[in-house]
């Protein structure tokens, strides 16, 4: 079973596919906004290209939890995903997803120019990543207490 992750902004939306095993998250190329509907067409390419079961989507909340401004118009395109795609859209807490991405990626040396392209591909499998452990998680916590 595979499972699809994304970074939502305003310009991109950063990639990720996890593994047959829903064990290990890779980057995909970043999509570029083109509109509501031609965006939510792009993932929904992406869902039947890859036969993805399920959608994880960052949700950018505030510290305290909140939801501002930018996760409302994530939810919005959760929204406008959850028919076209015909897979469950799952949101994920992304707090500091795009700081953890710029960090890894000042730390492997990567330049700042090319820091600003991978940023959003790397957030989008830090969200998948931390989504899928959660989930090994949350079964082999389940399993333990038979």
């Amino acid at each position: 079973m595979r499972y699809l992750g994304l970074d939502v902004g305003d310009r991109h939306v950063g990639v990720a596919l996890s593994d047959e095993t829903a064990t290990l998250a890779t980057g995909l190329p970043t999509l570029e906004r083109r509109g509501p509907r031609k965006d939510v067409q792009m993932v929904v390419r992406l869902v039947r290209e890859h036969q993805v079961a399920e959608v994880v989507v960052g949700l950018p909340k505030r510290l305290d939890g909140s939801i501002g401004p930018q996760a409302e118009k994530v939810q919005a395109f959760m929204e406008a995903l959850r028919g076209p795609a015909g897979v469950p859209i799952v949101p994920w807490d992304e707090r500091f997803t795009t700081a953890a991405a710029e960090r890894a990626l000042i730390e492997g040396d990567v330049s700042r120019r090319h820091r600003k392209e991978l940023v959003d591909k790397v957030s989008a499998v830090l969200i998948l990543q931390g989504y899928l452990d959660a989930r090994k998680q949350a079964a082999a916590s389940a399993e333990a207490r038979g």
